[in-house]
C-alpha cells in the first residue's frame, strides 16, 4: 500500500468517525427530548460539576465516609413559614347532618348535651342538565276579541330554534379548549348522565359562538396592530381536509403582547404570509414613513429574516432562551466549556430576575442591562468568536449548530441590552403555544382547513381570560348571553381585559 492510498484511508476513517459522532449526539438529543427530563434549569451543583469535574472527584475522595453528628453545620437561616391553604375551602356551602345517638333520639329530653366532634369531609354533585320551557302567553282584548294578539317577543338568542343555552355552549367550548376533551368524550360524558347529543352538533355550537364572538377577537386583533413591540411564534397543527386522504398540516401563529393580551392566528403555511397578515390593516399607507419602529421578537426562522428584510420600520430581535436550550443540547459534547457558557447566560437571567422582582421602570432596566448585562455579553461573544475558528468542532455538530445560530443572532440578542421596554426571551409567547400542544395530543387534529381560524378565535379567548383568572366558562356564559342584545359598536367593553375591569373597577397586568 502506497502512501497516497493509506492517506486516503485515513481521511475516510476520519470522515466516518466525524459521521459517527454527529449521529450519536443527534441520537442522544432525541432521547433526551422523548424521555428525559424537559427542564433545562441547573443548579450550581451541575454547573460546579461540569466546570470543574477532577475537584468534585478529589472533594467527594477526600471526605470522610461518615463525619458524624459533630460534622453537621448548624444552618442560621430562619425557617420560611407557608401559610397552608385549607383541604376544603370556606365558602363552599355547608350541609351539616347531626348523628346523634340511637339512646338520644329515643328520649331527648334525658340527655343534655356538653359538645361536639366534628369531621369534615370534601362531596362532589355532579353536574346536571336542566329542561327550560320559555312559556309566551297569548292575549286578546276582551272587547275586541277578533284584533291581533298580543305575545311577547322572544329574547335576543345566538340562533333561532338552537336547544342550547349559552351555558351549554360555553360548557362546550370549556371542555373542548381549556379541558381538552375531544367532542366524541364529551358525547360519552353527557350520555352518561342521560342526554344524547352527537358530536357533529357540539361541534357546530362551538363553531355558533366562534360567529359570535369573533366579533371580541378582532377587538383583540387591533390591539396587536397597534402595539409597538411583540413576540412572535409558530406551532404545527394537523388538519384533516376532506378528499386528501391524509392529515395536513397547517399552523397556528401566536403574538403576544408582554404584560398584555396574546393572539392566536391559523394558516396553512408557514410562510411570511402570515406574519403580513398578524399585521393586517397596520400595513397599508406608506409605514416606511411612520416614526415608531416596531419591535419583533423570535426565534431564527429564516422567515422572519426574509419578510423583515425591506422593512426599515421592523427591528427583529432574538431570545436567549434558544441560545441557552441549543448548548444546553451539547452540554455532553464539552462539559466544561459548555458549562461556562451556561453559567454566563445564568447570570444574565438572574439580573432579569432582580429588575423583575424590584419592578423598575424601562429606564431602569436599560441603564442596569448597560452596567451589568454588557458585560457579561461581551465576555460570551469573546469565547464564541474563538471556539468558532476551532476546527475540532465540527459545523454539524450539536456544539457547532450552537455556535452558529449564536453568532447569526447576535445582533439581535443585543437589542434587550438598549431597550427596557423589551424581554430577554421569547418565554412569553411559547407559553402561550403549550396548551394548544397538550389539546392536540387529545384531539388529534382539527378538522377542515377552515376550522383552523375557528379554533385561533377560540383559543384567543380563552387563554386571555386564563392570563386574568377569569373563569371562561363564566365568561363565555356571560357573553355569549349579552352579544344577541347588542350593538357591534358596544363589542369592545366585552374584551377579557374590559370584562373584568367592569367587575372589578381597576385594571390589572396579565400573567404570562
Amino acid at each position: 500500500m502506497d502512501a497516497d492510498e493509506r492517506q486516503k484511508l485515513l481521511d475516510e476513517i476520519a470522515r466516518q468517525a466525524a459521521e459517527i459522532l454527529v449521529l450519536r449526539q443527534a441520537i442522544d438529543a432525541l432521547t433526551r427530548r422523548i424521555f428525559g427530563v424537559s427542564s433545562e434549569k441547573l443548579d450550581a451543583a451541575q454547573l460546579e460539576l461540569m466546570l470543574d469535574p477532577d475537584s468534585a472527584k478529589k472533594a467527594s475522595a477526600a471526605a470522610p465516609a461518615d463525619p458524624g453528628p459533630a460534622a453537621e453545620i448548624p444552618s442560621h437561616k430562619k425557617a420560611v413559614t407557608k401559610t397552608r391553604a385549607p383541604r376544603i375551602p370556606d365558602h363552599l356551602p355547608l350541609v351539616r347532618e347531626e348523628l346523634d345517638p340511637p339512646e338520644v333520639r329515643l328520649n331527648p329530653e334525658a340527655f343534655r348535651r356538653i359538645g361536639e366532634e366534628v369531621r369534615e369531609q370534601l362531596h362532589f354533585k355532579p353536574a346536571e342538565f336542566i329542561r327550560i320551557q320559555l312559556v309566551r302567553g297569548k292575549y286578546v282584548r276582551k272587547d275586541d276579541p277578533c284584533a291581533k294578539p298580543f305575545i311577547n317577543p322572544l329574547p335576543p338568542s345566538l340562533q333561532d330554534r338552537c336547544i342550547a343555552t349559552p351555558g351549554l355552549i360555553a360548557e362546550v367550548v370549556d371542555n373542548r379548549f381549556v379541558c381538552h376533551l375531544p367532542y366524541y368524550r364529551q358525547q360519552e360524558m353527557f350520555a352518561r348522565m342521560g342526554v344524547n347529543l352527537h358530536r357533529k352538533t357540539l361541534c357546530d355550537w362551538a363553531l355558533l359562538a366562534t360567529d359570535w364572538i369573533s366579533i371580541i377577537y378582532r377587538e383583540i386583533q387591533y390591539e396587536h396592530w397597534r402595539a409597538l413591540y411583540r413576540q412572535i411564534d409558530e406551532t404545527p397543527i394537523d388538519y384533516l381536509e376532506p378528499g386528501s386522504g391524509k392529515a395536513q398540516t397547517g399552523y397556528l401563529w401566536v403574538s403576544n403582547i408582554p404584560g398584555g393580551s396574546v393572539l392566536y392566528h391559523w394558516r396553512d403555511g408557514r410562510d411570511g404570509g402570515a406574519i403580513t397578515e398578524l399585521f393586517g390593516d397596520s400595513l397599508s399607507g406608506d409605514v416606511n414613513a411612520d416614526p415608531l419602529v416596531r419591535i419583533i421578537q423570535c426565534d431564527g426562522y429564516s422567515a422572519y429574516t426574509a419578510w423583515a428584510k425591506d422593512k426599515s420600520w421592523v427591528k427583529l430581535m432574538g431570545c436567549h432562551a434558544h441560545v441557552r436550550r441549543k448548548f444546553f443540547e451539547a452540554s455532553k459534547q464539552s462539559p466544561r466549556l459548555i458549562g461556562w457558557i451556561l453559567r454566563q447566560i445564568g447570570h444574565l437571567y438572574h439580573i432579569e430576575t432582580q429588575l423583575r422582582e424590584a419592578k423598575v421602570g424601562p429606564a431602569l432596566r436599560e441603564a442596569t442591562r448597560a452596567a451589568q448585562s454588557r458585560p457579561i455579553h461581551r465576555r460570551l461573544k469573546k469565547l464564541i468568536d474563538l471556539l468558532a475558528l476551532r476546527r475540532s468542532i465540527l459545523p454539524k455538530s450539536l456544539l457547532g449548530k450552537a455556535i452558529s445560530y449564536t453568532l447569526n443572532q447576535w445582533q439581535r440578542l443585543e437589542v434587550y441590552l438598549s431597550d427596557g421596554r423589551v424581554e430577554i426571551d421569547n418565554n412569553g409567547v411559547e407559553n402561550s403555544i403549550r396548551p394548544t400542544k397538550l389539546g392536540a395530543r387529545n384531539w388529534m387534529f382539527i378538522g377542515a382547513e377552515s376550522a383552523g381560524q375557528k379554533s385561533a378565535i377560540l383559543y384567543t379567548i380563552v387563554e386571555n381570560c386564563r392570563r386574568l383568572g377569569i373563569n371562561p366558562k363564566e365568561y363565555l356564559e356571560d357573553v355569549l348571553t349579552r352579544l344577541p342584545a347588542m350593538k357591534a359598536s358596544e363589542a369592545a367593553s366585552l374584551t377579557p381585559a374590559n370584562w373584568l375591569l367592569a367587575r372589578s373597577g381597576k385594571s390589572v397586568r396579565m400573567a404570562a
